[in-house]
């Protein structure tokens, strides 16, 4: 049982989760030094197995544990202040039980980083020596100098020019950051410092804002009044928070309905209440106008937790949430983790997204975990979406979670109308080629004669997935990984989209020298080239991967927003949320692509991809229009998301996951095995395989042992995996036979690593 993080330990020991991957806590006795100063929560530096680790401490205990004699003392305390609330460790430990994982790892993943001076306090009270470190990222404080001229008079003085250029940027009095005197001269800290030194400026060290979310200027906004879905919605929810149940709901809403005003109102309603509020979005880095429009109800008294951060910035918004100056968070999965100060509420926007599962290390599902989290933190739960996932609808229709409904568009917009193109039967369009139709092509014409943006959307980047040699056959492969190279001409390079290996593209086959190469497949690379061939006079634009790390993702969506952009061609990036106001036409290029792949849930992503980014037109006041390309128009994912019925989609889909035995109706765990030599994979997954089976409820047939079988992608980054599924619709016994894996891999595998993925993807 985990002690109160208020509460200092008395005891002389305390027990330690340590970032190892072994599942147990490790004892440490306090020194009289730290006696009455360490407490639940609290970072410490400890010894263990002759090296110096960051540790947390979650219990003590007045005396050690059976059969240890003696124990090692704390090294010293890293923070003043414990870094985990009482609510974040009982949640994390919870957390940590559900998906059989080191609680030390689990710690480790939702801390913020090491911070600065840590190791020189530890130094100076002498608990480590001079070459003695901590293993892990430490918070780096990146500084920049804020300059202000002073009031003496340069008009006389014999200054150089760019000490005048300098003086002549800050005429008036006003004050910049160091950065922006670069355009103006070469190694501006010089010249500043020489200033300085003769009087004529002043400067100090200032942190930066580097942050993207908060470098322009939003206007506070005026929330419009709701409609009658979304007033039932929010009184449904503030009751909820008023009463201080731990309820969960489900909202249920069509693209463009008003999903975000629900969140805002009861966030609203939190700050009021003067408790806070967690927000989670698939990815950050695609949902500026949502952060925008939190900025513009709630000023800058957000925290934004996001990967462009520096650490600095993580450790800063990690302390304002601890210490409640900050009541609201906004992030991507690890968010989860961000220490809202008397947590009122959770909204996890588009549930349905696969992002929120963490597929490395400590995996998790962040939908899964906000649950969990409400419930320790005896807060309301909300999960949005306009699709939601099957087992989550699964759950409102059972009455486990509420479900509430927004089955208009806010704005009194109409759904746009869904044109299904049959590519079998169609010819190509002007443009020649093969994935650009007639009707597709007819559409867009019509939408850029009228003056209005359109979207194609297409869910593979590059310009061709793969190379093939017509005259031997080989295609261009990666070298590191059982995948093909894609083609990126705008590169001149085939690279691979997992290890990021890559080449130039040859003229001629490395095997047998022949020039005739064929590319086979479309990637937007292609699209776009195709579009601003056909469309001259259009501004083209894509957003994927590859424009996104270049342009930057902002960059591109302000300019379709801001009408410079009249067509953008995009992967699922575009599907993300967007509310362009001008965007009446969208075009699914193939959406069938999704279909062939080998995951029982392949179905269900077909049919949220198509009808989120159909969602994206139409949803101001002119009508929105979609043109759906497939070879598969009787498809129910295709049929169901061109006629927005997500309903009957749910319905045909539930009775075949019934038939099958899949979730809901039963649940998965993966043994998941990968090594350098691919005959080590293939042997440990047997063994586990055996021990599996062995088991009395495989025997039974209670639990069912699928494999050992090569991964879906068998070789990546040099390493062969393989996996293991169990699958039963009895938890408790799915969950004993797993625990015997974990047991069998902790006693070692040979040159293998070994994991399980409880619930995966």
């Amino acid at each position: 049982m985990l002690a109160e993080a208020t509460q200092s330990v008395a005891a002389p020991y305390v027990e330690v989760a340590l970032p190892v991957p072994l599942r147990k806590l490790f004892t440490y006795a306090v020194p009289d030094s730290l006696r009455g100063v360490l407490r639940p929560g609290s970072r410490v530096a400890v010894s263990f197995n002759r090296r110096k680790l960051a540790g947390v401490i979650v219990g003590a205990r007045d005396e050690l544990p059976d059969g240890v004699q003696r124990a090692l003392s704390v090294a010293g305390l890293l923070e003043p202040e414990p870094v985990f609330t009482t609510e974040l460790l009982r949640f994390l430990e919870q957390a940590a039980k559900y998906y059989m994982h080191p609680l030390g790892e689990v710690l480790r993943a939702a801390a913020p980083a090491l911070p600065t001076g840590a190791m020189r306090r530890l130094r100076k009270d002498g608990f480590l020596g001079a070459e003695e470190t901590l293993p892990g990222q430490r918070v780096a404080h990146i500084t920049t100098w804020k300059i202000s001229a002073t009031a003496k008079d340069a008009s006389g003085a014999r200054l150089g020019a760019r000490q005048k250029r300098v003086l002549d940027r800050l005429a008036g009095g006003r004050s910049v950051l160091l950065d922006e005197l670069r355009d103006d001269v070469n190694d501006p800290r010089a010249v500043v410092r020489s200033l300085a030194d003769k009087g004529f400026l002043q400067y100090e060290e200032v942190e930066a804002n580097r942050d993207p979310f908060f470098r322009a200027h939003v206007e506070r906004d005026v929330p419009p009044p709701p409609t009658a879905a979304q007033q039932h919605a929010i009184d449904a929810i503030v009751g909820a928070l008023e009463a201080r149940s731990a309820e969960a709901f489900l909202l249920h809403g069509i693209t463009g309905s008003g999903k975000t005003e629900v969140y805002l109102r009861a966030i609203d309603e939190m700050q009021k209440s003067g408790r806070g509020a967690l927000l989670l979005v698939p990815e950050i880095a695609l949902t500026p106008q949502l952060v925008g429009r939190f900025r513009a109800r709630f000023g800058d008294d957000i925290a934004v937790l996001h990967s462009a951060l520096t650490a600095r910035q993580r450790e800063d918004a990690w302390r304002s949430l601890r210490s409640g100056r900050v009541k609201v968070a906004i992030g991507a999965r690890s968010a989860l983790f961000a220490p809202v100060s008397d947590l009122g509420l959770v909204v996890v926007d588009e549930e349905h997204d696969p992002s929120f599962k963490q597929d490395e290390g400590f995996r998790y599902h962040a939908r899964d975990m906000a649950l969990l989290r409400a419930q320790y933190a005896g807060a309301v739960c909300v999960l949005g979406s306009a699709t939601p996932s099957v087992e989550t609808y699964y759950r409102a229709n059972q009455g486990k979670i509420r479900l509430l409904s927004l089955p208009s568009r806010a704005t009194g917009a109409t759904l746009p109308e869904v044109e299904i193109v049959d590519l079998r039967r169609h010819r190509v369009g002007p443009t020649g080629h093969m994935l650009l139709s007639g009707p597709l092509h007819s559409a867009l014409a019509e939408c850029l004669d009228a003056g209005q943006q359109a979207i194609l959307f297409l869910n593979r980047r590059g310009f061709s997935p793969s190379v093939r040699c017509v005259a031997c056959g080989m295609v261009a492969e990666c070298p590191a990984c059982s995948v093909a190279l894609t083609e990126h001409r705008g590169q001149g390079a085939l690279r691979c989209h997992y290890c990021d290996f890559h080449r130039p593209v040859a003229s001629a086959c490395a095997s047998c020298g022949s020039d005739e190469l064929k590319r086979l497949g479309v990637g937007t690379e292609q699209i776009e080239q195709a579009v601003k061939e056909c469309f001259p006079n259009a501004c083209v634009a894509r957003l994927d991967r590859d424009t996104a790390s270049a342009e930057g993702v902002e960059s591109v969506l302000d300019r379709l927003r801001n009408g410079e952009v009249d067509v953008l061609v995009g992967t699922q990036m575009v599907t993300k949320g967007h509310d362009i106001a001008g965007v009446t036409l969208v075009g699914i290029v193939l959406a069938d692509q999704s279909l062939a792949f080998p995951d029982f849930r392949a179905s269900e992503r077909t049919f949220q991809l198509l009808a989120q980014v159909a969602g994206r037109a139409g949803r101001a006041d002119a009508p929105g229009k979609v043109i759906l390309q497939t070879y598969q128009p009787d498809h129910p994912a295709v049929r169901f998301a061109a006629r927005h019925d997500f309903e009957s989609f749910y319905s045909e889909e539930i009775r075949a996951r019934e038939e099958v035995g899949y979730p809901p109706f039963a649940r998965l765990v993966t043994a998941r095995v990968h090594s350098g030599g691919e005959g080590d994979a293939r042997r440990a997954t047997q063994l586990l395989a055996e021990t599996a089976r062995q088991q009395q409820a495989a025997k039974d047939g209670a639990v069912q042992v699928l494999g050992p079988a090569p991964a879906p992608l068998s070789r990546l980054r040099g390493r062969y995996h393989y996996r293991l599924l169990l699958k039963s619709p009895d938890r408790k016994l799915l969950r004993n036979v797993a625990a015997h894996l974990v047991a069998r891999i902790e006693r070692g595998l040979g040159p293998t690593h070994a994991s399980l993925d409880i619930d995966p993807l």
